[in-house]
């Protein structure tokens, strides 16, 4: 096909400005976990959109820049800054805001160290004036030299068509990487561990959402007509006392972790689904090598 571009892009910016958010919408599907808690993706998801006629983008969604305080920290670290090195294209996302913050001067710093060029996103615009947007346009226009800026409200996807277009104008010219029908490398068990961890980053307080992963112990199809999955899975915490709180009184906070659980997952495959979620500790295992790797965050792959 003549004229058919394709790339890769990755979404970086701090925690919370909702990188997963704007993914979710462009590709018309939930594919990454969002909450409005720090720190919410961990790993760097791959997401692709395709348009028959245009081409094909293939979306790197990176964990939010912070500062690391454990070995799950620096994974995570490491895979936003492996990502921005093999792309063609680079979205800074943002909110308007019209002050500069430690988290964007070393953002800025990272960027100018590569050479892929660089598009500000200025997300949330439905929560600020036009006016607001220009001040933050001007605050952040001397950190890089952006090729273009883009403002979008990836909740209501207002400016998402305009981003698109934006992209597939600075994307080369070549064939798509993937089919048509590929939305992601994830697979079902991953993005069902993960719908599990939103759930419960939704339902609980502060101090445990950090503290928790999920492990996916049996995820079974039952034989039959009607499409039925069996699916087994142990919520995992650093502290005893956090055991407690996710177990909730008489069983309520798992009970409402898991029946949240089972709605998303049902809609994920279209069928019915028996969960049931245990609850085990394993002190500190965000600084552990040995249970890092047991959960998926290997730095080899990244």
């Amino acid at each position: 096909m003549s004229n058919f571009k394709s790339g890769f892009v990755t979404i970086v910016g701090r925690p919370n400005v909702g990188k997963s958010t704007l993914m979710n919408h462009i590709i018309g599907q939930k594919i990454a976990i969002t909450s409005n808690k720090p720190q919410t993706t961990r790993n760097r998801i791959q997401t692709v959109y395709t348009d028959e006629e245009v081409g094909q983008i293939v979306f790197l969604d990176t964990p939010g820049m912070h500062q690391a305080k454990n070995k799950l920290g620096e994974y995570m670290m490491s895979a936003a800054k492996s990502t921005i090195n093999d792309v063609d294209l680079i979205l800074w996302l943002i909110e308007p805001d019209t002050k500069v913050g430690a988290g964007d001067k070393k953002i800025a710093e990272l960027l100018s160290t590569v050479d892929a060029p660089v598009i500000l996103v200025i997300n949330k615009i439905d929560m600020a004036d036009g006016a607001k947007v220009g001040e933050t346009i001007q605050a952040f226009k001397d950190l890089c030299n952006f090729i273009e800026v883009v403002p979008v409200s990836a909740l209501h996807g207002e400016g998402c068509d305009d981003l698109l277009s934006t992209i597939f104008k600075h994307l080369p010219e070549g064939p798509a990487f993937y089919d048509e029908e590929t939305v992601t490398n994830q697979t079902l068990r991953e993005i069902t561990a993960e719908i599990i961890r939103e759930k419960s980053l939704h339902a609980l307080n502060d101090e445990v959402p950090h503290g928790i992963a999920i492990a996916i112990d049996t995820m079974k199809e039952r034989p039959g007509k009607k499409a039925m999955w069996d699916i087994e899975a142990t919520i995992i915490c650093e502290k005893t006392s956090h055991k407690g709180i996710i177990i909730g009184k008489g069983g309520a906070m798992i009970k409402k972790i898991g029946t949240n659980s089972r709605y998303e997952i049902e809609k994920l495959l279209d069928a019915k689904v028996n969960l049931k979620l245990f609850v085990k500790v394993k002190k500190d295992w965000r600084d552990s090598d040995y249970e890092l790797k047991n959960f998926g965050y290997k730095k080899e792959d990244l």
